[in-house]
């Protein structure tokens, strides 16, 4: 392995490491997911289909997109709920007296941007504004986009299964307003907001040497804001 390799993946090891898993996982689920869906059929009297051709139906596509948008809600979510609001003690809130967008000094933008700053961070106007707001935009954007990649797909693989018990499909608006959809969405919203609240709180008294998303080790359970490194 070259000296630049190396560079790059320790430079990158978190998204590289995150992203391996990810794919590994994707993979996972595919097998797992082609085993079930393979059972379904037995027990509906049908033949079972191979791997390619279970990967491009609608079961698969509802199965990854519906836990797609609730991360994308989670992360959206949290990146515009920290501009405002606090956990008093919890390194994921910013400290107690910095609620809201913060000055122009505070955040580097305009004229007390950095030589290393961003371009578009000492520039003014519309291309400062949407900068400024870009993470959650995007992240808002993917929740959006994979919303309705999972209302479609979902509402495909739905009326699918009405189709093999013989019952009459239905639209894409009547699925998005049913149970099944709202229920496939809300099981994993519920799990995703459980999940960052409790990272909020127990970050308060609890510690992880070494991480970042937790306060040094010696730092007061009051301490806010205060990330470990």
């Amino acid at each position: 392995m070259t000296s630049k390799v190396r560079t790059f993946v320790r430079e990158n090891g978190l998204s590289l490491a995150f992203g391996t898993a990810f794919l590994l996982a994707l993979a996972g689920q595919a097998f797992a997911g082609h085993a079930e869906f393979n059972s379904e059929l037995r027990v509906d009297g049908l033949a079972p289909i191979g791997l390619a051709d279970y990967l491009a139906t609608s079961d698969f596509a509802v199965d990854v997109t519906e836990n797609w948008q609730s991360e994308y809600l989670q992360f959206f979510l949290f990146i515009f709920g920290t501009v405002w609001l606090l956990q008093r003690g919890s390194p994921e809130s910013k400290e107690m007296d910095r609620a809201g967008t913060e000055t122009d000094k505070q955040q580097r933008i305009g004229r007390y941007a950095r030589s290393d700053s961003p371009r578009w961070a000492s520039a003014g106007g519309w291309r400062q504004s949407v900068y400024s707001r870009s993470l959650g935009v995007l992240m808002a954007g993917l929740f959006l986009l994979s919303w309705i990649a999972q209302s479609v797909a979902g509402a495909a693989a739905y009326n699918e299964q009405r189709l093999r018990q013989l019952q009459q499909p239905i639209g894409w608006g009547e699925y998005v307003l049913g149970a099944d959809f709202w229920s496939r969405s809300l099981q994993n919203w519920q799990s995703e907001l459980l999940a960052v609240a409790s990272m909020a709180i127990f970050s308060v008294h609890l510690r992880q040497r070494g991480s970042p998303e937790s306060k040094p080790v010696g730092s007061p359970h009051k301490s806010t804001g205060v990330e470990g490194g």
